[in-house]
C-alpha cells in the first residue's frame, strides 16, 4: 500500500515534498511523516473577475446557504463524504469535517465587472434565481459592487462595457488591479484571497515566443502594452504574484503560459484550471468511460447547444466559439483513445455547435446524438436531451474551486493542481503528459488527495485491501 501511495502522490501531486517530509525505512518504501495544514484563520476572501450570471449566481448562493436558506446542492466540498479507513474501524465522514476548509460564514466577496452593476442587480438581470430567494439576501448583494474591469474588444468583441479600466499599459491596468485587491483586504480584514475567472471566453490564440515563454518577456510585454497579452492572464499574473491561488474558468489561454507556470513555480502559488465542467461535457465524462469499459463503439457523437445569456452571446462571435469549440473538441478523443482500440473509434466524427438564442436566458439546452455500435458491429443510437441550468450547476464548483484551492495554499501545495481535474473540461497539464477526462478517475484522484493530505491511506478498489 506504501508503494501505491508513493507511487500516486509521486504521479499526479505537484511539489508535495515541499511540505511533506519523506524518510527511507526499507528499500523501495517511503513512510510519510506526520505534517500539519495551516488552520483556516481569518477570513477568505473570494476575488471574482466577471460578476455576470455565473458570479453572481455564486455570491447569491453561499449567501443564502449560510443564512440557512438553501442548501449547497451540487458542492462535493460542502455535500461530499468519503471512506477512511478499513475493515471495523472504515466510516464514511463528511469531506469539510474530514479536511480543514473554510467556514462559509467567513469568506468575503469581491470583483470586477464591465458592467457597474452591483451583485443584486446583476443577479436579478440574469435572472437565474428567483426574485424571492434574491429578496432574502438583498443588503448583503447591494453592499457588494464590482471594481472597474480590464477590457477588450479585440478579445471579446460582443461585448461593450462602460465600467473598465483605462492604465496606459497593462503594467498600469495590473497595478490598479493589485491596489484593488490590497483595498479590499484592508477594508474587510482579508488574512489570504483566492481568485476564480468567472468572466466570458476569449478569442481563441496560441502561444507566442518572446510574449509568453518566459516571466521576463511576459513582464516586458505587460510594459510595452503588446497586444497578445489577453485581460484574463493580467489577472492571473496579478493573482500569482500577490501570492493568490488562481483559477481560470472559462477555456482562454490564460494560466496555461509558460510565463506564469514559471511566476507560480517562484511564488509557491497553486493554480488550477481550465473552463468549468458543467453540462454536455459533463455528461460527455460520463457516457465516453461508460461506453469504453462496455467495449461499444462510436461511429458519431453531434452536439448542438442553445443558450442566451452573456455567454451565449459572447460565443456568438466565430473567434470566441473557437476557444470554447476546442476544449470541448478534446475530450473524447482522450478518453477513448483511438489509437489503443482502432476498431472501436478510429475515425468517428465529433461535432459540437453553439447556438445564441436569447428566449432560453440561462436555462440551456444540450441535445447529443450518439451514433454507437456493439456485437458484430450492429449499430444502436443514444439520444441524450439536457435541460439544464448553466450558472446552477457552474455555482458549486466556483464554491469548490475557491475552498479547496484555499487549502492547497495552506497545506503549501504549489503550482498546477491536477487533483482538481475533476472541475474541467480541458485539465492542465505538463507538456509531456496527457489530462485525464474519465469523471471517475477524476473524483477517485480528488479523494486520494484528499486522504493523502490527511496521512490516511488511498481507495484502490483493488481487493480485500479496500475492506480489511
Amino acid at each position: 500500500m506504501l508503494a501505491l501511495l508513493q507511487h500516486y502522490c509521486f504521479k499526479n501531486l505537484n511539489n508535495f515534498t515541499e511540505y511533506f517530509k519523506f524518510s527511507k525505512s526499507e528499500e523501495n518504501t517511503l513512510v510519510l511523516k506526520e505534517s500539519e495544514i495551516k488552520k483556516p484563520d481569518g477570513k477568505l476572501g473570494v476575488l471574482i473577475p466577471g460578476i455576470g450570471a455565473v458570479g453572481a449566481t455564486f455570491i447569491a448562493g453561499v449567501c443564502l446557504v449560510r443564512k440557512g436558506f438553501s442548501k449547497p446542492v451540487g458542492s462535493l466540498a460542502m455535500m461530499g463524504k468519503l471512506r477512511v479507513g478499513k475493515g471495523e474501524a472504515s466510516k464514511d465522514v463528511e469531506i469539510n469535517k474530514f479536511v480543514p476548509l473554510a467556514d462559509l460564514k467567513d469568506i468575503e466577496f469581491g470583483g470586477w465587472d464591465i458592467f457597474e452593476d452591483d451583485v443584486y442587480e446583476a443577479a436579478s438581470k440574469s435572472a437565474v434565481l428567483s426574485q424571492e430567494d434574491l429578496m432574502k439576501v438583498k443588503d448583503e448583494l447591494v453592499s457588494i459592487k464590482p471594481w472597474k474591469a480590464i477590457f477588450s474588444r479585440d478579445y471579446v468583441k460582443n461585448l461593450d462595457g462602460k465600467w473598465v479600466k483605462n492604465g496606459a499599459t497593462h503594467w498600469d491596468n495590473a497595478k490598479q488591479l493589485k491596489a484593488d485587491i490590497e483595498k479590499f483586504k484592508t477594508d474587510k480584514k482579508i488574512s489570504r484571497c483566492v481568485m476564480v475567472w468567472c468572466g466570458s471566453t476569449e478569442v481563441y490564440q496560441e502561444i507566442i515566443p518572446g510574449v509568453h515563454d518566459t516571466l521576463e518577456n511576459f513582464e516586458k510585454a505587460l510594459k510595452e502594452n503588446n497586444p497578445h497579452i489577453a485581460p484574463s492572464m493580467i489577472y492571473a499574473y496579478v493573482a500569482t504574484s500577490m501570492n493568490i491561488p488562481f483559477a481560470n474558468g472559462a477555456p482562454n489561454l490564460c494560466m496555461d503560459i509558460p510565463a506564469l507556470w514559471e511566476l507560480a513555480k517562484k511564488n509557491k502559488v497553486p493554480f488550477t484550471g481550465k473552463d468549468f465542467k458543467t453540462g454536455q461535457t459533463f455528461m460527455k465524462t460520463v457516457l465516453g468511460p461508460a461506453f469504453k469499459i462496455k467495449m461499444l463503439g462510436v461511429n458519431g457523437w453531434f452536439s448542438t447547444n442553445i443558450l442566451g445569456n452573456r455567454d451565449g452571446e459572447v460565443l456568438d462571435d466565430p473567434d470566441s466559439f473557437k476557444t470554447k469549440e476546442i476544449s470541448k473538441l478534446s475530450v473524447l478523443d482522450n478518453i477513448f483513445e483511438p489509437k489503443l482500440y482502432p476498431d472501436l473509434y478510429k475515425d468517428y466524427y465529433h461535432k459540437v455547435r453553439i447556438n445564441y438564442y436569447p428566449p432560453r436566458g440561462d436555462n440551456k439546452e444540450s441535445w447529443d446524438n450518439i451514433d454507437i455500435f456493439g456485437w458484430l458491429g450492429y449499430p444502436m443510437q443514444i439520444k441524450v436531451d439536457f435541460l439544464c441550468r448553466d450558472s446552477i450547476l457552474a455555482a458549486p464548483v466556483v464554491l469548490d474551486l475557491a475552498l479547496f484551492l484555499d487549502l492547497a495554499q495552506r497545506a503549501s501545495l504549489f503550482g498546477n493542481q491536477e487533483w482538481l481535474s475533476f472541475y474541467w473540461k480541458s485539465p492542465m497539464h505538463d507538456k509531456d503528459e496527457e489530462p485525464i477526462h474519465d469523471i471517475f478517475v477524476q473524483s477517485m484522484r480528488l479523494k486520494n488527495t484528499l486522504r493523502w493530505l490527511m496521512n490516511e491511506s488511498p481507495v484502490t478498489f483493488l481487493g480485500a485491501e479496500t475492506y480489511n
